[in-house]
């Protein structure tokens, strides 16, 4: 194996925010993101393809609801809606992923993987919920499913007087399926694995696994899975093309060339945005400091260009103070 990446697709990779969110729309998405990993793999990289889920996950709590309401379904529990996102759009991205290099010429094999990943149920995340998922309630209904449910709520950002069920999302602390994933990508294929963060789960006191109703951050699932399987380089491909210092505000700047220290420093000072920016900052500090060479945070779009996107390396090389060149 010359290089191995962990590739982490950001939500719009599949669902625009101007979309509805159709299959044929999400397929679409999906397709050209695919096009630009086909660059990887054409310079002898291995991968292994993370993904978001916040969209589609949504989507299936909401048809929870209308299941229960309308029909009497009983509804299903949130490890199983992650499971269920993480197959549906796995397939999808294998499917793609197949006819993509078959219109390319490249033979591989491709496997999606549901991926349980372990937390510690003593995380204080889990006397904190603020991860916002499924729909929007008014307050009658919300302290209704409150009392019913034993669910926290809290305000929606985006619509007035509504409010959203709020879960914990702790840290993951091990990737359970990794040395399946390594042996997989080791002898050559293409696996798509933790979906969405992987399903959280832990182990009780016979050494069970138990679940937990939270959800974990996709990238920060994806730094430690790279971290667990000895990847090479990590890509996190998100909606703009570098990380800036101070985004959106006039003291906006780009941040091409980081080494660990730096970033590190940015990251406590609140340089990047907390719940967007800043958990892929995370994921790409822990890769880098447990021995990961690269961590790239960059659009789909750009990977064919090996110099775009912002890169987060340990340190620079020593003949080139200004940090346009990095030691890999």
């Amino acid at each position: 194996m010359e290089k191995l990446a962990v590739v982490a697709l950001g939500g719009n990779a599949l669902l625009r925010d101007s979309e509805e969110g159709t299959i044929e729309q999400q397929e679409q998405n999906a397709t050209d993101t695919v096009e630009n990993l086909i660059h990887l793999i054409k310079d002898g990289y291995e991968l292994v393809i993370t993904h978001g889920n916040g969209p589609q996950v949504g989507n299936i709590l909401m048809r929870n609801d209308a299941g229960e309401k309308m029909y009497n379904i009983a509804p299903m529990p949130l490890d199983i809606c992650v499971a269920d996102s993480q197959g549906g759009i796995g397939y999808m991205i294998e499917r793609i992923i197949r006819n993509v290099l078959n219109k390319h010429g490249i033979k591989k094999n491709v496997i999606t993987m549901v991926t349980l990943v372990e937390v510690d149920q003593n995380d204080p995340a889990f006397q904190n919920p603020s991860k916002r998922v499924g729909k929007t309630y008014n307050k009658e209904e919300a302290d209704r499913l409150s009392r019913e449910k034993n669910w926290i709520f809290k305000s929606s950002p985006k619509v007035k007087d509504g409010f959203r069920r709020v879960v914990p999302s702790p840290a993951p602390i091990d990737i359970i399926n990794k040395e399946t994933i390594d042996l997989l990508v080791n002898n050559g294929n293409i696996v798509i694995a933790a979906g969405g963060g992987g399903i959280p789960v832990y182990y009780d006191e016979e050494g069970n696994v138990r679940t937990v109703d939270a959800v974990i951050d996709k990238d920060r699932a994806s730094g430690l899975l790279a971290k667990n399987i000895g990847a090479d380089e990590l890509y996190i491909l998100t909606d703009v093309p570098f990380i800036y210092k101070d985004y959106g505000m006039p003291t906006q700047e780009k941040l091409e060339f980081l080494n660990y220290s730096d970033t590190l420093k940015y990251l406590e000072m609140g340089t990047f945005a907390e719940g967007t920016m800043e958990p892929k900052i995370r994921a790409c500090l822990e890769f880098i400091k447990n021995g990961g060479k690269k961590s790239v945070i960059t659009e789909s779009k750009k990977l064919e260009d090996k110099s775009f996107g912002s890169k987060i390396t340990m340190e620079y090389d020593q003949d080139d103070l200004t940090g346009k060149q990095l030691k890999n």
